[in-house]
């Protein structure tokens, strides 16, 4: 797992932890390209990624596109704060998804990197809505960091070994 603020380096890490093993590389997208800012950052992760790189988007069923991956798949999975939100705004039974989601992947079956949002860092939102998002997040990342080998947290740049 490899969590971090906004702009510090958290997918360009995993991307590089995951082509450490060999390809193909599935990466499962969980951004909706709802505006022109989102299709331009969207775009630039995958200019990123070279050949090797198989994109499945999933802003919602990640689940699904988990548990359709072959064995042994080495998979990066950008990002669950991104499909938190989808979940969010569609009014999904959030708390259901998140525990499906932390039990697929207390099963891999590949090395599995996920990416997420540390939200809980700043100031207590001023809205009900955002505070929402704050809390669930944070209950989402101490799920999957539960199950996970290992967790780093970005920083600037750099990763910090949690786990």
């Amino acid at each position: 797992m490899v969590l971090g603020g906004a702009r510090s380096g958290k997918s360009s890490h995993a991307e590089s932890l995951t082509i450490a093993h060999p390809s193909p590389w599935a990466y499962i997208a969980t951004a909706q390209a709802c505006d022109e800012e989102m299709r331009e950052r969207i775009a630039l992760h995958r200019s990123r990624r070279g050949e090797g790189w198989v994109t499945v988007d999933a802003p919602l069923d990640l689940v699904g596109a988990i548990e359709a991956l072959p064995d042994h798949q080495s998979v990066l999975i950008d990002c669950l704060t991104l499909w938190l939100t989808n979940h969010m705004l569609a009014e999904h039974d959030v708390e259901a998804e998140c525990r499906q989601l932390a039990d697929v992947l207390s099963r891999p079956r590949g090395p599995w990197f996920v990416v997420s949002n540390e939200v809980g860092l700043g100031i207590v939102p001023d809205n009900a809505l955002a505070r929402r998002f704050r809390d669930a997040a944070g209950r989402l990342n101490q799920q999957v960091a539960a199950v996970a080998d290992n967790v780093l947290m970005m920083v600037a740049g750099l990763p910090l070994k949690v786990k």
